[in-house]
């Protein structure tokens, strides 16, 4: 997750009841999101955005242990696609970039259900498989406030704060050596690539079509195939594109 991924406000939907996690997902306005795919995406960039978002809050709301998902965004157009799959969307974040909206969700996951776990997920997982999301929760519930970090090492795509403790948040570029200098624990784990793989280019975009990404990218990947330049390898639909 980088300062590419986020910008907030919207509408606050209704409590959900407070059991099991709370995952908080910040998602920028779609016209500025995603900055870096434009060389590759062009005009498909918004598109290709609010794709990766659908397709990770319903991998999210399907994992296991998971009882509620909160978008904080500005963006209007997506926050009705996203509320119709079940998130809820949270708006009237002050200016800040991205730590300050994954503060305000928390926050408002902290009104919802006081007593439940609590992390941040990127928004820009498309290939993110509800069982290995539940392998990452449950270590992060033994952990205490522990990170995930991102398929190049260099980021982070998952933080859970001790239980009762503060999010605080500090993503950006090199937010996994923020992470563990703020005391995180760097969760370790093998075979939870599609939790760890975020696409912020064209070549992220790739590696996560060749894990398998969800029916919303997929699909769109499909239409796009040729205008994206993709590779026969990473198109939607082949040998290695199942999800």
């Amino acid at each position: 997750m980088t300062q590419d991924t986020v910008r907030p406000t919207g509408p606050v939907a209704p409590p959900a009841p407070a059991a099991g996690w709370s995952l908080v997902l910040p998602l920028k306005r779609l016209a500025l999101a995603k900055t870096r795919l434009a060389p590759f995406a062009g005009p498909h960039r918004a598109d290709l955005a609010l794709s990766f978002a659908l397709d990770t809050v319903t991998a999210a709301l399907a994992t296991p242990g998971v009882s509620r998902v909160l978008v904080v965004t500005r963006d209007t157009a997506a926050a009705e696609r996203l509320s119709a799959l079940g998130a809820v969307v949270v708006g009237d974040e002050p200016d800040g970039g991205l730590n300050s909206a994954l503060a305000h969700g928390a926050a408002a996951a902290l009104v919802l259900a006081p007593r439940a776990p609590l992390a941040a997920l990127s928004a820009d997982l498309p290939a993110l498989r509800p069982a290995e999301l539940a392998r990452v929760l449950a270590a992060a519930e033994q952990a205490g406030r522990s990170f995930l970090a991102d398929a190049p090492g260099v980021g982070t795509t998952l933080l859970a704060p001790a239980p009762g403790g503060p999010l605080a948040p500090a993503f950006g570029d090199g937010s996994r050596a923020r992470h563990t200098a703020g005391g995180a624990r760097e969760l370790r784990l093998d075979g939870v690539e599609s939790v760890r793989r975020d696409v912020d280019t064209g070549a992220d975009l790739g590696e996560a079509l060749a894990l398998g990404v969800g029916p919303h990218t997929g699909a769109l990947s499909a239409r796009l195939a040729d205008a994206l330049g993709l590779p026969a390898a990473h198109r939607p639909g082949g040998p290695r594109g199942q999800r």
